[in-house]
């Protein structure tokens, strides 16, 4: 089982010893003066990932269909002494993803980093997947990044620069039994970076993507005590990796960070692996 990661902060991390979980330090200013929108922002990796930017400086644009959650997620990102913003839409209806790029511009001038992290999950083969559910997550986790990106390309080519991070998964880079249509999307994913990527470096605009491997957030809580014995559940999804563990939220949001930064600023159509090894094998 190949889930989507979740949680908060924003700090750097330094790495463990011998595979173990990392420690958190005092995040750098790397984005002050930036403005960054995140998709799927009211939890798991999109939360992680928007308390990122504020404690590094960006004004922050959270985007979520749950407009409570993501007025959370804001207000830790105020009580840091941040900026941020939420927008309730659908990121698969275009005039609400266009009407929030203009806003975003309207109100800050400007647009630099956006991260394409909405995203749902199906289990699954092609037997017993619906044509709706199929639509649905295709939807969701690629026509909305397509659009998404479509509409933040108007913004960042004002000040002819910006990053693009899409937030893909180990399901795009390898077949992951039972979950057809959250593969083909992911799979999509990756291949909607590197289109991108060509398209998009004439305009100064990189895109580059990061692929987590399962991640210890509230989705993958609530399937693994789904399962008849949590504990195995949960045993069973970190034996299979070399790490021999779940990824953290802060972990795929400090990559993603990094993908963002000037510290990458050479890279573009980059797919960058965090998965605890398991795509290695």
């Amino acid at each position: 089982m190949a889930l989507q990661p979740h949680l908060a902060i924003g700090c750097q991390v330094v790495p463990g010893n011998r595979g173990h979980a990392p420690r958190i330090v005092e995040a750098n200013m790397r984005f002050k003066g930036e403005v960054a929108a995140v998709t799927g922002a009211a939890s798991g990796i999109g939360q992680a990932t928007a308390v990122a930017f504020g404690r590094e400086g960006a004004s922050v644009v959270l985007v979520d269909v749950d407009e409570e959650l993501g007025e959370r997620t804001a207000s830790q990102i105020r009580g840091h002494g941040g900026e941020a913003t939420v927008h309730a839409i659908d990121v698969l209806d275009e005039a609400s993803v266009h009407r929030m790029m203009v806003e975003v511009v309207k109100r800050w001038g400007r647009l630099d980093v956006l991260v394409n992290n909405a995203g749902i999950y199906f289990q699954g083969d092609v037997s017993k997947t619906p044509l709706e559910t199929w639509n649905k997550v295709l939807g969701v986790n690629l026509t909305g990044a397509f659009l998404c990106t479509k509409y933040a390309v108007e913004a960042m080519a004002k000040n002819e620069r910006g990053v693009i991070v899409n937030v893909a998964s180990e399901a795009g880079l390898v077949g992951i039994k039972g979950q057809v249509a959250y593969n083909v999307s992911k799979g999509g994913m990756i291949a909607l970076t590197r289109s991108c990527a060509v398209d998009l470096a004439p305009l100064g605009i990189r895109v580059n993507c990061v692929c987590p491997g399962t991640t210890a957030t509230p989705l993958v809580h609530a399937a693994v005590n789904r399962a008849p014995d949590p504990t195995a559940a949960r045993r069973a999804l970190e034996q299979i990796r070399p790490l021999n563990r779940l990824g953290t939220p802060e972990e795929i949001a400090s990559a993603i960070l990094y993908m963002a930064s000037d510290d990458a600023g050479y890279a573009t159509g980059a797919i960058l692996s965090m998965d605890g090894g398991y795509t290695t094998q």
